[in-house]
């Protein structure tokens, strides 16, 4: 994979919207290996987890100065918290890894980060929980391009 390919592809899995969904296969089809583009974008997309946590938090110190930012975070961060707290304590560390793993829009690292720290779940633990589902996840997206690519060139056989 060549340098301009590694930052591009590491860039586009830290993107919110495209994640490793949209790394992977980009960098796949400009010509790197399908290892090569699964080790790249999980490396970066797991990175998210941290950076998310940090960039709440810091915020979250910033804004709580601020009456309204309280009040508002009581109503509504706080009220999700107590209204998930039993699916939370049934689910855990390992309904945020599923929900990451699950490579659809709305369901990565970004979302997963969020909904953990709103629940106020451990940041260690939910970084490691959203690092298991990035791989989970990359393993997924990179079987779903390999086994595309296979059933494709089987199809265009048959056409000719």
């Amino acid at each position: 994979m060549e340098g301009w390919n590694v930052f591009l592809t590491a860039g586009i899995s830290l993107l919110p919207i495209f994640e490793l969904r949209g790394a992977i296969p980009f960098a796949y089809f400009n010509g790197a290996s399908l290892p090569a583009a699964y080790v790249v974008s999980v490396a970066a997309n797991a990175l998210v987890g941290p950076l998310v946590y940090l960039f709440l938090s810091t915020f979250h110190l910033l804004f709580s100065r601020w009456r309204w930012y309280r009040s508002f975070f009581a109503r509504t961060v706080d009220k999700a918290r107590r209204d998930t707290e039993g699916k939370v304590k049934k689910f855990g560390y390992w309904g945020v890894l599923f929900f990451v793993a699950i490579p659809l829009p709305i369901t990565g690292a970004y979302t997963g980060t969020l909904g953990a720290w709103i629940l106020g779940l451990n940041r260690k633990r939910t970084c490691l929980a959203v690092a298991g589902g990035v791989v989970i996840s990359g393993i997924i997206v990179s079987l779903v391009i390999l086994f595309g690519i296979e059933s494709l060139s089987i199809f265009l056989r048959r056409v000719q």
